[in-house]
């Protein structure tokens, strides 16, 4: 997804490199500030310093660390070649993908059973998952206006190697009963109306609350919008049961309003149509005890198409030959992407109240989108992951799809965008010197696996799963709706590289979204 309605159509999944790592890798400074390449410009520096979670400090993704991309790109790579560098590419994802669904719904964001600290659950020995599915006798490309949450299950603690190839999942159907998450909305007038991505904690005795997002479609009979989609963020709390059979879920009945944008940090319907505003992941920090915090996706609060960026998102360093004339950028198509990562903090010990704090992270002219956030904690670390697309970079900035990472010391910092400074944790293996075409129709000279993976989440121990999309040449694919291998990345503090020793050659399992912990009715769970 992307602004909601480019946003409509996900792309693409994970990818092998068909070449070396790319020309011009820039060595690292010991002061942790990479050197520029050669006719690019240097990255901003970021100090990774902490600030108060309630302060009003956000750290930018600024045009200067993204355009680290392009310097990272060979211009010497061939058609269907990857240009990025090795370390930061995910494997391809082989044409003769299994099924997880047998067929029955596609399948695209996909999360766990975690806790407050994203540790993974099993329950009474069963693994779940919910994933956004629709029915098959949709296009595939249809399917985001029609999405539900649904859930898999399958029995925990099978090594992925003695389990079917498709991760011997068993689907159990839609999460919610039929209408009620759309009974929030005032104008039930809606055309459409669905479920997008969230996440999911699970508590003592399998009580579970879903945070999810609702959205509206006001749409005529032609398919044109009539007035903006309106997205919210939701809670609502229900209860997994399992026998020997498999496992099941009760309640969802009420389902609580808990955000919807604020036009003062997140931008909303009114100042733009195409406004992002979704992918709640709900986290306990150990430095703030007693608190619940969230991100978010958002866009930042100007009305659509103000020149609204600043010379600090574009970040160039005094002096610098390549920086940009910051009014060249702002009287171009790169002010219309002004992408957030949002932060919330809860006012109640039940979670059905929640308060929105400043943005942590602004993208401001870089991109519009930066899809399902999450923070993950390593070694005293913080990173914050997120994902993108190639189409969603603004103007003058170009990067693969992928999973993109900012490390700092604490949920509200300088963060550093990892990897040189660029911010790629990992990304399809794409050719930055040729078009990329669409998922339904990729560019003859584009990498096989430019559009196989999308919607990544990453997992204790590194592991990162996504669904695939498209995989194959312009002449050869095949479309995904199911969830490809599981990867694994290496982090260590301002790098992160694809472990090419897990699996086959990176590749792990299908749909392997291993537990991490197990739970039974009396087990205390953070």
């Amino acid at each position: 997804m992307t602004q909601l309605r480019r946003g409509l159509a996900s792309l693409g999944l994970l990818g092998l490199v068909l070449t070396g790592t790319a020309a011009g890798a820039q060595p690292q400074t010991t002061d942790n500030a990479p050197r520029a390449v050669e006719g690019f410009p240097e990255p901003t520096v970021h100090s990774q310093e902490a600030h108060p979670p309630d302060s009003d400090f956000t750290s930018r993704w600024t045009r200067a660390d993204a355009r680290q991309l392009k310097a990272m790109s060979d211009p010497a790579a061939g058609p269907r070649e990857n240009s990025m560098p090795e370390e930061y590419t995910a494997p391809t994802v082989p044409i003769s993908f299994p099924d997880m669904s047998g067929g029955r719904v596609w399948v695209w964001d996909s999360w766990p059973l975690t806790d407050s600290a994203a540790d993974q659950y099993s329950f009474k020995g069963w693994e779940v998952i919910f994933s956004l599915v629709a029915d098959r006798n949709l296009g595939f490309d249809d399917r985001h206006t029609y999405a539900k949450l649904g859930y898999f299950f399958r029995k925990a603690g099978i090594p992925a190697d003695q389990r079917p190839e498709n991760g011997g999942w068993t689907y159990g159907g839609l999460v919610f009963p039929e209408g009620v998450s759309g009974e929030v909305f005032e104008d039930q007038s809606f055309s459409h109306q669905t479920e997008w991505s969230g996440s999911t904690r699970i508590f003592k005795g399998g009580n579970v609350k879903v945070f999810y997002t609702a959205v509206a479609f006001y749409r005529n009979a032609q398919g044109e919008d009539v007035k903006p989609a309106d997205a919210r963020i939701m809670m609502t709390p229900g209860k997994l049961k399992a026998d020997a059979n498999g496992v099941r879920f009760t309640g969802f009945e009420i389902h609580h309003e808990l955000l919807k944008p604020d036009g003062k940090w997140y931008q909303n319907g009114e100042q733009n149509p195409y406004y992002n505003f979704r992918d709640p992941f709900t986290f306990k920090d150990p430095a703030h005890p007693g608190k619940t915090y969230m991100v978010f996706e958002g866009n930042t609060a100007t009305v659509r198409g103000t020149p609204a960026c600043t010379e600090e998102d574009l970040g160039y360093r005094p002096g610098d030959p390549h920086a940009e004339d910051l009014e060249t950028v702002r009287s171009s198509d790169a002010r219309l992407q002004m992408a957030n990562v949002g932060l919330a903090v809860a006012t109640n010990d039940d979670l059905s109240s929640w308060r929105f704090l400043p943005p942590i992270l602004s993208a401001n002219c870089v991109t519009d989108q930066t899809e399902r956030p999450q923070i993950y904690m390593k070694d005293g670390k913080y990173y914050l992951f997120t994902i993108s697309h190639r189409s969603t970079f603004a103007e003058g900035i170009d990067g693969p799809e992928g999973v993109y990472a900012f490390v700092g010391n604490g949920i509200r910092s300088d963060y550093q965008p990892v990897n040189r400074g660029s911010g790629l944790a990992v990304g399809n293996p794409t050719n930055l010197n040729y078009a990329t075409g669409f998922p339904f129709d990729p560019d003859y000279n584009q990498h096989p696996g430019t559009f196989q993976a999308y919607s990544h989440y990453v997992m204790p121990g590194g592991l990162v799963q996504s669904f695939i999309d498209t995989v194959g040449t312009k002449d050869s694919f095949r479309r995904g709706g199911t969830l490809g291998p599981t990867i694994r990345l290496d982090i260590s503090g301002e790098t992160i590289t694809v472990d090419r020793s897990y699996g086959d050659g990176g590749l792990g399992g299908y749909a392997d979204i291993p537990a991490n912990r197990h739970a039974n009715p009396g087990t205390f769970i953070p």
